[in-house]
């Protein structure tokens, strides 16, 4: 390595291998690197220009991995923020009560193209919501109790940073009542989400102002990082183009699984592994990990 020792580069493999992981230390420059997860995932550190040579070395073998390039100082952030739907969930609950009123295919080409932002947001959850008026309440418990489930590594996540003494948030563009159950299954302190309307019984084809959508996503990463030390203190991680306020704005942005637009704004992306790369990016090895997950 030449110059200054700024950069860290991690690289996380999709395949736990330890014919893979030898195979990635053939890449890595000798001395240079700090073994995160064995056979699995690596730090190499290094000026930002070897380490995109590394990176394009490593790139051109038949490993498959998920990489961090950032900056070697500030890595353990303060403050967790993340979208929920298709993020810390696999699945987007607007979409899954839309199929119980029949509607879903409908639905999910709204969101899809919401997501990707080729329409606005608000105007979106707006024409969604009014497609499930008439909805029986009591569906949304069933929808919670039979369809949505944690992506993996969430629990672990955020119980790791907590370890760690950082702040953990949802925001999600998504329904509190969902955000409060996934917040208490994940083990995240607080939530942000928009309120679905209903009279008692039924819901009301309208959702509570204001909409919840990316300015308000980047204004709840400001809040909560106010006391933080701003903005830099924080990782943020969602998949959606209501996510991009947020994850550009803050210290380590992550794309998840996420539309291209996103995916090209953020500093890296989770393309092939589980939430707790998000962990390895900020050099937390496995022994670090916390797995006191919710009761």
């Amino acid at each position: 390595m030449t110059g200054s020792i700024s950069h860290v580069l991690t690289i996380v493999l999709a395949k736990n291998s330890a014919e893979d992981f030898d195979k990635l230390l053939g890449h890595a420059p000798n001395e240079n690197f700090e073994v995160l997860s064995a056979d699995k995932a690596l730090d190499i550190i290094g000026t930002k220009k070897d380490l995109l040579n590394v990176l394009e070395d490593i790139q051109t073998s038949n490993l498959t991995f998920d990489y961090c390039l950032a900056g070697g100082e500030n890595r353990k952030k303060r403050l967790l923020i993340c979208d929920m739907d298709s993020t810390l969930i696999g699945q987007e609950c607007i979409v899954e009560l839309a199929d119980f009123a029949g509607v879903k295919d409908h639905v999910s080409e709204i969101t899809e193209r919401a997501m990707r932002g080729e329409i606005g947001f608000d105007g979106a959850l707006r024409e969604r919501v009014g497609l499930l008026k008439g909805l029986p309440i009591s569906v949304l418990q069933e929808c919670f109790d039979n369809r949505i489930h944690l992506n993996k590594g969430a629990d672990i996540l955020a119980a790791t940073m907590k370890a760690h003494g950082a702040e953990t948030v949802i925001v999600s563009g998504g329904f509190t009542f969902f955000s409060e159950r996934v917040a208490r299954a994940a083990g995240f302190e607080n939530h942000r989400a928009n309120i679905l309307q209903d009279d008692g019984e039924t819901l009301s084809g309208t959702v509570a102002d204001p909409i919840l959508g990316r300015e308000a996503k980047l204004t709840a990463l400001k809040h909560f990082a106010q006391g933080l030390g701003g903005a830099s203190q924080a990782v943020a991680i969602g998949d959606g183009a209501n996510d991009l306020a947020m994850i550009t704005a803050s210290g380590l942005g992550i794309a998840y699984y996420a539309k291209p637009a996103v995916a090209a704004a953020a500093h890296c992306a989770i393309n092939h592994t589980d939430l707790t790369t998000a962990l390895y990016f900020q050099g937390f090895r496995d022994k670090d990990f916390s797995t006191n997950a919710p009761a």
